[in-house]
């Protein structure tokens, strides 16, 4: 029962900051994050939604270029959501209006050393695999520009949804790199090795629609006027999950990402939870389970 008590660890508190963004409609305003000066902060959703957490990107001078402040305050947020077992939803948004994430912060870059840079590119690499390997279910949702950086952490989430509208692509061949933070191993996954190969050496960008084609996403839809209709999706598709045992999620999740050895170990950790018996008593008595997470 380790692994189980792993993924059900205490839970921790995560910090909520005012936005002031007017894209940040709906967003309470809680204690700052980061001292006030938060480029990326969460938010939990309440009453129906309770369980879904918001990762929200908002460095609006750079267009949420990954940078040093940026990729850390990340970090230290995606930590506590490890750590959090009553958060069943993670969704990675943008408050930008027309992008998610313009990739990295080229302007920061061209300031480094050889060495500054590798090093900085190792972190984010470890940013990306921390993302994936949160515990629960995770969107990115794209209603804009998702380019380098900004791909490779939408594919480091597990689900993602697109605007019509979206820019989608590992753009680092045009600029003389490769994609450093997880995009060449993630995106063969995604949409195949031929198609991967096509648009990393290209540098091609593909748009909602193409990418929903591809298998890039999982939904794709019209732009609002809004501007957050990958946002509104999303949300859609997290409260599909919600109504879901929360274990037993978490458990398919670790088997599907650890594979076969790990299948008869996550399986045996389910059978004793209450969230199973709720299930199989709710099946006989033709009613709704209620998942407590136990």
């Amino acid at each position: 029962m380790a692994a189980l008590r792993t993924l059900l660890a205490t839970r921790s508190r995560i910090r909520l900051c005012r936005l002031s963004h007017p894209a940040s409609a709906g967003f309470g305003s809680g204690s700052a994050a980061h001292g006030g000066s938060g480029e990326v902060d969460v938010k939990r959703l309440d009453g129906g939604d309770a369980g879904v957490v918001e990762m929200a990107m908002c460095r609006e001078k750079a267009r949420n270029a990954l940078g040093h402040v940026f990729v850390r305050q990340m970090r230290q947020l995606v930590s506590e959501l490890h750590r959090d077992s009553a958060v069943r939803v993670v969704v990675f948004r943008s408050l930008l209006p027309g992008v998610f994430c313009a990739g990295a912060d080229l302007k920061e870059r061209a300031r480094m050393s050889n060495s500054e840079a590798e090093h900085f590119v190792l972190g984010l690499r470890s940013l990306m695999n921390e993302i994936a390997a949160l515990p629960m279910p995770t969107i990115a949702a794209v209603d804009g520009f998702a380019l380098g950086g900004g791909l490779e952490l939408a594919l480091a989430c597990d689900l993602r949804t697109a605007a019509h509208t979206a820019q989608m692509g590992l753009i680092e061949t045009t600029r003389g790199l490769l994609p450093g933070a997880g995009g060449s191993q993630r995106l063969p996954r995604a949409v195949g090795f031929a198609v991967a190969k096509e648009l990393i050496f290209t540098g091609r960008r593909v748009g909602g629609e193409e990418a929903l084609q591809l298998g890039l996403v999982n939904r794709a839809v019209e732009q609002n006027q809004a501007g957050d209709a990958a946002y509104r999706e999303a949300l859609c598709l997290a409260r599909e999950i919600l109504p879901q045992a929360p274990i037993a999620v978490r458990m398919a999740k670790e088997a599907m990402n650890r594979g076969m050895e790990v299948r008869n170990m996550v399986y045996s950790l389910v059978i004793p939870t209450r969230d199973r018996q709720e299930g199989m008593a709710a099946f006989i008595e033709k009613r709704k389970p209620r998942y407590t997470g136990e």
